[in-house]
């Protein structure tokens, strides 16, 4: 009895916390102490919600006091959501998450991918990728460079950059980091005979380009002569290349012409627009040794919707044009629709059709030079006209020795190379 008077006075002494019932078991037996007449009474106990902490309890999620802005990054280590009650619900990320986040804000410390498995490889760059790691000066490059050496043409193997020759300037060394391309559009973009990145394109890492589109970039026989070295000389370079475009180059002559017979491989060539002097010669020329025939009508390969920017580093392209872009745009609103579907997810570049003014002068002059290769004939008709004439077959004969003899003179040129090509193969 002193007991219970002694926890009714402690209980009335703190009556401003409220506690609620205070069960007390005694002789087997529950029995729940009465706050207002200071007693105890055997009852059943009544069910009631459990409650664990009081209405209006707050709590902060501290990941580190020391630092705070690491804190404030690591924020994102939980998933908010809304349930269909309107009532907001977090859950923590995977461990794969939060280790995927790690390295991507940490990717330009990796020493090496190759060997790592390709779909993590993906996630990892993309992850990177939606943090902007590869728009960085130094660091972006570094991680870029550590992606193509593992997986070349899967970070990327098409890119188009016609009429962007700012990005080229700015992003230089980031286009020369991507290896294994096969199709690359440097269409309006004026860069020269002597520009770095058409010295980048006789390098081993792009001798897999298969179609090459060089519209409209000032260039002339002396910058076809120093793309073609390696593979006249060296049989190196740009071998395996079945598309050229090198129309709307005035400056390019029957002299040039001659330096691109060295792409044995080649199915189709577009020359409109350069400076020839001796149309007709040139195409017999083109027809005699590499085997392509003048098209009458424009070819698709050269409308320029064949090759599109394709594959992981799709949105790092995208992301360098819109930095130049904002970096030369005036200060206005005038695109605030286009830079909210920016923000809010993936956007693509929409390409625009090229035009370009020296095409409609040049081509009216010269008409129009597209070059493509036939298929090749049954074997059936062939031997069905073999048999047909015995004069046929002399004159095959005649001139496949023909054909011979010109080939071996031609590589005795080859092998007198002058100084120039002494000093290009030099550089290699």
């Amino acid at each position: 009895q002193s007991w219970s008077r002694g926890m009714s006075y402690c209980l009335h002494s703190e009556s401003h916390w409220d506690t609620g019932p205070i069960y007390v078991r005694e002789n087997g037996k529950l029995h729940v102490v009465n706050q207002g007449a200071g007693g105890i009474q055997n009852v059943t106990p009544k069910t009631r919600p459990f409650r664990l902490f009081s209405r209006g309890f707050s709590v902060e999620l501290c990941m580190n006091r020391e630092d705070d802005s690491a804190r404030r990054q690591r924020t994102d280590h939980f998933i908010f959501t809304y349930t269909k009650e309107g009532n907001l619900r977090y859950s923590a990320k995977s461990l794969f998450s939060l280790v995927l986040g790690y390295i991507s804000d940490n990717v330009d410390h990796i020493d090496s991918l190759i060997g790592f498995p390709e779909q993590i490889a993906e996630k990892l760059f993309s992850a990177a990728e939606a943090r902007q790691k590869f728009t960085e000066p130094v660091t972006g490059l570094r991680a870029l460079q550590k992606f193509t050496e593992a997986y070349g043409n899967l970070v990327l193997c098409s890119l188009c950059l016609r009429n962007r020759y700012l990005v080229i300037s700015e992003k230089l060394e980031e286009i020369k980091s991507f290896r294994e391309l096969t199709c690359l559009d440097l269409s309006c973009c004026k860069l020269g005979d002597e520009h770095e990145l058409l010295e980048h394109l006789t390098k081993e890492a792009l001798s897999s380009v298969k179609r090459l589109l060089l519209k409209d970039n000032a260039l002339s026989d002396a910058g076809l002569r120093r793309m073609t070295a390696p593979v006249r000389v060296l049989k190196k370079g740009l071998e395996n290349l079945l598309v050229l475009d090198l129309s709307c180059n005035p400056k390019i002559t029957d002299v040039g012409i001659g330096y691109l017979l060295s792409f044995k491989k080649l199915n189709c060539l577009d020359i409109s627009g350069t400076g020839l002097k001796d149309v007709n010669a040139v195409i017999k020329r083109i027809q005699m040794q590499i085997g392509l025939v003048h098209s009458k009508v424009p070819l698709k390969e050269f409308d320029h919707s064949n090759c599109k920017t394709e594959g992981w580093a799709e949105q790092t392209v995208l992301q360098w044009e819109q930095a130049v872009m904002e970096a030369i745009k005036p200060q206005d609103n005038l695109r605030s629709r286009t830079a909210a579907l920016h923000f809010y997810g993936k956007t693509h570049r929409i390409e625009e059709v090229v035009k370009c003014k020296l095409v409609e002068a040049e081509t009216k002059a010269s008409g129009n030079l597209q070059f493509y290769k036939e298929k090749v004939q049954n074997c059936h008709l062939a031997l069905k006209k073999e048999v047909a004439g015995s004069h046929e077959l002399k004159n095959n004969k005649k001139r496949a020795l023909a054909e011979q003899e010109r080939e071996r003179t031609s590589k005795q040129k080859h092998l007198c190379l002058t100084v120039e090509d002494w000093d290009l193969l030099n550089t290699y």
